[in-house]
C-alpha cells in the first residue's frame, strides 16, 4: 500500500541526522553518520549526508517519500556553492529520493525543534554562536554567527580560548596555576608545567600548542570551564559570566525590548543544565519576563515536520498533531 512519507535531515559538523516519519508521526527510519557540514568538512562530509541517508531509507520505498527537508550548518553559504549543490544533489538520488529537498540552516531546525511558534527568537552555542529573529520559521536577522576568527561571542570556542588566555595571563603576572589552569594544558597536550616552570618557556609552549590546533577545535576546553564554574572556581565563572553577556547581547540586536515571543536555546552548551544556560536564562528572563524560554529538541524531526508542510494536502489539525507527536513525544 502507497504511504505518504517525509524525510528530515540535521547535517552539523560533528554528525549528520535523518529521519523519515509518516504523516501521522511514526517514525519509518532514521540514520545518523559523522559530520556532513560541506563548509567545514569540503565534498568529504557529502560522504556522511549520504550513510545517513541510506540507513534512514534503508526499510522505505525512497518513491513514498513526498517531500524533504535538509537543515545544513553554514547553509546559505554552502548552497551558493556549485560543487556542493551537486554533490547533494548527487546524493539524495543515490538514495532513490524523487523529491528535491528544500533548503534550511540548523539555525532555523534549532528553533523549530524548540517551539510551535511561527515567530520567535532562537540563541545557539555550540562550537559557534548566533542569535536570530524568526518570522513564519525563516531567518529574518541574526546577530553573530561570524565564525571564530571575527566573532561567535559566547560559544564554546570562545570560552576555550578565554580559558588558554587565562593561562597566559597568570604566567605573565608570574601567579601560581590553578587546578582549571592544569587542566587546560593537559588537555592541550602541553607538557608538564612544572618541569617547564622559569622564563618564558612554559608561555612559548602553550602559545606554539595552541597555534597547532585548527582554532574550532578549542571548543573542547568548554566544558572544563563550566564544570569548573559549577565547582565553584571564580576564574571559569567569570569567564561562563562573561559569555552569558555576550550572548544576550547578541540577543538585544535582534529582538524588541517588550517582546513576548518564544525564545530557543540551541546548541551543545544550552540545551543542557550548566553555568552558562542558567545564568543565560537568567539574564534573558530579566530583559523579557514575560516570555517563554525552551531549548531545541531533535533537528531532524524538525526538519521532517518542516517537510511535511510542503505537502499540498496536509490539514492545520493535522500539521499541528504530528508536531506534537514527532517533536513532543519523539515520535513514539
Amino acid at each position: 500500500m502507497t504511504v505518504t512519507l517525509v524525510l528530515g535531515m540535521d547535517i552539523g559538523g560533528t554528525s549528520s541526522r535523518a529521519l523519515v516519519a509518516d504523516v501521522e508521526g511514526h517514525v519509518r527510519g532514521a540514520g545518523q553518520a559523522g559530520g556532513g557540514n560541506p563548509i567545514s568538512r569540503g565534498l568529504a562530509g557529502i560522504t556522511a549526508i549520504r550513510d545517513a541517508l541510506r540507513a534512514a531509507t534503508a526499510g522505505v520505498d525512497p518513491a513514498d517519500i513526498k517531500a524533504a527537508v535538509f537543515g545544513l550548518a553554514g547553509g546559505e553559504v554552502a548552497m551558493r556553492t556549485p560543487e556542493i549543490v551537486q554533490a547533494l544533489e548527487t546524493g539524495w538520488r543515490q538514495a532513490g529520493l524523487l523529491c528535491t529537498p528544500a533548503m534550511v540552516s540548523d539555525v532555523t531546525l534549532a528553533y523549530v525543534s524548540g517551539t510551535d511558534a511561527a515567530d520567535g527568537t532562537v540563541v545557539v552555542s555550540g562550537t559557534g554562536a548566533v542569535a536570530a529573529a524568526i518570522r513564519d520559521r525563516t531567518v529574518m536577522r541574526a546577530a553573530d554567527g561570524h565564525g571564530w576568527l571575527l566573532g561567535d561571542h559566547g560559544s564554546g570556542f570562545w570560552i576555550g580560548r578565554e580559558a588558554v588566555r587565562a593561562v597566559l595571563i597568570t604566567l605573565d603576572r608570574d601567579g601560581s596555576l590553578s587546578e582549571l589552569n592544569r587542566q587546560v594544558l593537559r588537555d592541550l597536550g602541553v607538557p608538564d608545567a612544572d618541569r617547564l616552570a622559569g622564563g618564558r618557556t612554559l608561555t612559548n609552549a602553550i602559545i606554539e600548542t595552541a597555534h597547532r590546533i585548527p582554532p574550532p577545535e578549542l571548543a573542547r576546553l568548554a566544558p572544563l570551564v563550566l564544570t569548573a564554574a559549577d565547582g565553584g572556581d571564580q576564574e571559569a565563572t567569570l569567564i561562563t559570566r562573561r559569555a552569558a553577556d555576550h550572548l544576550t547581547a547578541s540577543v538585544n540586536v535582534i529582538r524588541q525590548p517588550g517582546a513576548t515571543s518564544p525564545i530557543v536555546l540551541g546548541g551543545s552548551l544550552l540545551t543542557t543544565p550548566n553555568p552558562l544556560s542558567r545564568a543565560l536564562r537568567t539574564s534573558l528572563g530579566r530583559t523579557w519576563p514575560d516570555t517563554k524560554i525552551s531549548t531545541s529538541g531533535e533537528g531532524a524531526a524538525a526538519a521532517a515536520w518542516l517537510a511535511s508542510r510542503h505537502l499540498p494536502d496536509i490539514s492545520a489539525l493535522a500539521s499541528r498533531q504530528l508536531y506534537t507527536r514527532l517533536l513532543t513525544t519523539k515520535g513514539s
